[in-house]
């Protein structure tokens, strides 16, 4: 069977404007196969930087604070000398989310291997987020249900949580926490798959800003446009 090839004219249609030469030598079979090796190297990257002590807490783009009212809730205990108890949780909030992650790993290579060709087609010819949006999408949700228990594990074992969550209740009905804000086992498991996305979002800026660097033959046929 003759692969499909390609043409300016076809991806034209998708919204892209690749150069010539790389739409001639670019295949179906090579577009699913090439997207399928991004997201599996984005996927295991980011959760081998996360998935560690000091992955979320040690990094300040992904260390998660306390979410908005219970962080004035913690400078009125900080004032009463709690403030050990106060950077116990929120330790023990990342150290959560640190714990989470490596379970992400099945899941996501399991949605690269289950990927269509159709998927493939739009990462190519979509935005540079295209990736991490199309794993966005297909995991969230299950990772949420997977991340919980094991944040909530964690959580528990800072008896300061129980009374975090006390008082975001209570600014909940006050209409000053919404949704997952207001729990702080639901709000870390949140973080914890922010955190995951935006970094599989980085790995995948780095594939397509230097494809060649990848050492990758595929991944260069089909990024380095």
């Amino acid at each position: 069977m003759r692969r499909r090839q390609f043409t300016p004219a076809l991806l034209a249609l998708g919204g892209v404007s690749p150069s010539p030469s790389w739409a001639a030598n670019l295949s179906e079979s090579d577009a699913a196969g090439g997207v399928r090796a991004a997201l599996e190297r984005g996927a295991l990257a980011a959760i081998g930087l996360l998935g560690r002590t000091d992955g979320f807490f040690g990094n300040p783009k992904v260390r998660i604070p306390l979410p908005g009212v219970l962080e004035d809730a913690a400078g009125l205990l900080k004032a009463t000398g709690q403030q050990k108890k106060v950077d116990e949780l929120v330790l023990a909030m990342n150290r959560a989310a640190e714990a989470a992650v490596p379970e992400a790993r099945t899941l996501l290579v399991q949605t690269v291997k289950a990927m269509s060709v159709e998927d493939a087609l739009q990462i190519v010819r979509g935005p540079d987020n295209a990736v991490t949006a199309f794993f966005e999408r297909k995991t969230r949700s299950p990772l949420g249900e997977r991340f919980l228990p094991i944040v909530t594990r964690a959580t528990e074992r800072v008896a300061l949580a129980r009374k975090f969550n006390a008082v975001a209740g209570r600014a909940a009905k006050m209409g000053l926490l919404k949704g997952d804000d207001a729990n702080v086992e639901r709000y870390v498991t949140g973080k914890s798959l922010d955190g995951l996305y935006l970094m599989i979002g980085e790995e995948e800026r780095k594939i397509r800003q230097d494809p060649v660097g990848t050492g990758s033959a595929i991944l260069r046929k089909v990024f380095g446009r």
